[in-house]
């Protein structure tokens, strides 16, 4: 059992392939974080193992920087360069460095597609990281695989992240679909609640927190007495309130993120609507505990890291880390961040067991050879042959007082 210490899809698979020959190479916008180098391989001198050259790793990532969800595109990409910057700093990866380039989706698909296709074809990636949405991820993971290239430690909880099982695919957090499964379960057993319900973006990921719910309820000899679907950028939920209100809903799990999370609490504090509200990584941050209304209070997240606070009884190591995010970016770091440093440092400390003699084979037996690895944060990561989830088991944590709250809970799945 691992243990834990501390704490929307294109049309179809078809046209996504069509359009990553449509697109190639176009639409490449700056991301609003360091400078992406601009060197790339001419597609008729590309290396023997894609993205290794005498010098240099080449490694990519399609994320958020600039869109809805930036928040989380922006940190982990910082975490992960201060990651690299510092194994570059050393002296590189078995005499090597590390070029990570990145491309800016704004959380949208098409931008999605384009941007893996010049990553994979024309940079010639050696693994694509933290690659941000489970839309996203989806159009273009078929044809990612297809070409060989990994897809490592994706800022997404989907089950196609994980399943079917491929060699080329790492996660370091919960599935959403098995992590929703053991809330519903210990919201029932535990806290006694009765009438669940669902509100969920119509989308893929939102999907798959229905599926989920429901699922676990029938194998309980249960339903779900009330859902509201709406759409990712909807920003009026008075409606749905009155919807789950009316279906005497006790507890309410959510597969949104983080708008309309927001959006959704306020709602319900303004109609007084009392029930549980209960989310997961993807609707989990300081900005919802810091809605001045309060609104935030009382909801309760599952999470693979939870969120730490500069007052908080640091490791050294961690406040050593803290202090270098903020001199290098300006801000305090957050989930996102940490997500992004633990996923470089797991690609750094896999690069170098593989060796000078670098392909995507020897890259994958060494990441299978991390079965012992905790970060800085006091997270165990358990990776091997045919096993390349990394967690099975997440923290409940609850908004109180402003501040994210762990609780004592763990739950597995």
């Amino acid at each position: 059992m691992k243990t834990t210490r501390w704490f929307t899809p294109f049309s179809t698979a078809l046209m996504a392939g069509l359009l990553l020959i449509l697109t190639a190479c176009g639409g490449n916008e700056k991301a609003p974080t360091a400078a992406t180098p601009a060197t790339t391989v001419d597609p008729g001198q590309a290396p023997a193992t894609p993205g290794v050259t005498d010098d240099e790793i080449v490694l990519g990532s399609h994320t958020d920087l600039s869109g809805s969800i930036a928040i989380w595109g922006v940190g982990s990409i910082n975490g992960a360069r201060m990651r690299f910057d510092d194994a570059n700093d050393a002296g590189g990866i078995q005499g090597r460095k590390i070029r990570f380039v990145v491309e800016d989706t704004q959380y949208k698909v098409p931008r999605a597609i384009q941007a893996a296709n010049k990553l994979i074809n024309r940079d010639h990636i050696f693994a694509m990281v933290l690659a941000l949405g489970t839309p996203t991820n989806n159009a273009v993971l078929t044809q990612q695989l297809r070409a060989g290239v990994p897809n490592m430690f994706p800022l997404t909880g989907a089950r196609a992240m994980a399943e079917p099982y491929s060699d080329l695919k790492f996660t370091q957090r919960g599935i959403y679909y098995d992590e929703i499964r053991a809330g519903v379960r210990y919201f029932a057993e535990e806290m006694g609640k009765e009438k669940p319900c669902v509100i969920y973006q119509d989308s893929d990921y939102g999907q798959e927190i229905l599926e989920g719910a429901t699922d676990q309820l029938a194998a309980m000899g249960s339903k779900l007495v009330g859902t509201s679907a709406h759409k990712p950028d909807e920003i009026e939920f008075t409606s749905s309130i009155i919807r789950l209100r009316d279906a005497g809903c006790d507890v309410v799990y959510m597969g949104t993120v983080h708008r309309d999370t927001i959006l959704v609490l306020e709602a319900a504090r303004k109609m007084g609507f009392g029930a549980t509200f209960v989310g997961n990584n993807a609707a989990y941050g300081q900005v919802i505990a810091d809605q001045t209304s309060g609104s935030g209070e009382g909801y309760h997240a599952f999470v693979h890291m939870a969120k730490i606070y500069k007052d908080d009884d640091l490791p050294d190591a961690v406040t050593t880390w803290w202090q270098d995010y903020e001199s290098r970016f300006g801000a305090e770091p957050g989930i996102p961040a940490m997500e992004g440093y633990r996923a470089a440092d797991l690609i750094v400390l896999a690069l170098t067991r593989a060796g000078r003699d670098l392909t995507r084979e020897s890259f994958i037996r060494a990441m299978e050879s991390i079965d012992d690895y905790q970060d800085i944060f006091g997270y165990r990561i358990v990776f091997g042959p045919g096993d390349h989830k990394g967690v099975d088991e997440s923290v409940l944590s609850v908004v109180e007082n402003g501040r994210w709250k762990t609780l004592a809970t763990t739950i597995g799945y």
